[in-house]
């Protein structure tokens, strides 16, 4: 299982130089091609500044996983870490987000697939993201294309 502290080292690693609309399409279009790829049934979200400059919708899919990826979107927007990360430090607490949070289900899940956008020098200004898969996979997918993108 995975600890808040990897994730936190995550969320150190995968920051980014720059970020405008052309690095947003290239990213997008990296997840999507990944996913294609692999058969995977994903919506893909990029955004900065609350702005969707990328979103796809692959076979599989329906509208509540566009749903997700918008509530696992504003966890990461409200906390400045990455989806998993605030859920899992709930967990690691002894509690829930949903009990902890007092913050409306149908408006925020901590569940994994949504990592910030992070900015080298300035801190989080969007996210990027999918649903689809199980939480630690959707996160996991998110991560090997970050990872990969940044060339880390």
């Amino acid at each position: 299982m995975t600890t808040s502290q990897e994730l936190a080292a995550q969320e150190e690693q995968l920051q980014f130089d720059r970020f405008d609309n052309a690095t947003a399409i290239a990213l997008g279009q990296q997840l999507l091609a990944a996913a294609q790829e692999r058969g995977l049934p994903l919506v893909i979200s990029v955004r900065r500044n609350g702005q969707r400059l990328f979103h796809a919708a692959l076979p599989g899919t329906s509208p509540d996983n566009d749903a997700w990826v918008e509530r696992k979107s504003r966890v990461v927007d409200r906390y400045g870490h990455s989806s998993f990360y605030v859920g899992t430090l709930h967990r690691e607490s002894g509690s829930t987000f949903e009990e902890k949070s007092r913050l409306d289900p149908d408006l925020y899940a901590a569940h994994g697939g949504v990592f910030p956008v992070v900015l080298r020098g300035t801190g989080p200004i969007g996210t990027v993201g999918v649903s689809g898969l199980p939480q630690a996979e959707d996160h996991a997918f998110v991560v090997e294309q970050l990872t990969k993108f940044l060339g880390s």
